[in-house]
């Protein structure tokens, strides 16, 4: 990948992760969680149920974690972007098109298989989690990834 893709890559992760992030300790707090347990929560999903109850450590082991899922939806987008035009120039549907599968893969595959909960279906935390993905992950990364082809394209070689 050249240096110019890499570093939309890395601004990608950053910038979906810092969002996807934020837009959940937004909407948790609504709830009277704390980002604390947010994140303690989210690192129990590989290490194990005692991660709620852990201190900081253990929400510093979440945030990690949400970061290195947050590199996988990234590289995924990126490699599709790299095979599909339609991805790069269509960025504003393709984001949050890719947003909706993500939550589809968290909210109905991944977290019920970890947790053994049935997905919700309360309005209230779908659109909440609809709105992440879509705007806060979906959008940005796509609209990166749009830009670092553009430019590589329009730069003479």
């Amino acid at each position: 990948m050249p240096a110019d893709r890499r570093k939309a890559w890395a601004m990608a992760i950053l910038v979906s992760g810092a969002l996807d992030i934020l837009s959940a300790f937004v909407f948790s707090s609504m709830a009277g969680v704390s980002p604390g347990q947010v994140l303690r929560y989210v690192a129990s999903g590989p290490f194990g149920d005692g991660m709620r109850d852990g201190g900081l450590a253990a929400a510093m082991l979440g945030l990690g974690v949400h970061f290195a899922l947050m590199t996988v939806m990234v590289t995924v987008y990126f490699f599709i972007a790299g095979r599909l035009e339609a991805a790069r120039r269509y960025w504003y549907v393709a984001g949050p098109v890719y947003g909706f599968i993500i939550y589809l893969v968290m909210y109905w595959v991944v977290v019920p298989t970890r947790f053994g909960t049935e997905p919700s279906l309360d309005p209230w935390r779908v659109g909440n989690a609809l709105f992440s993905h879509f705007i806060c992950v979906g959008l940005p990364m796509a609209y990166i990834a749009s830009r670092a082809w553009h430019r590589s394209e329009i730069q003479p070689a």
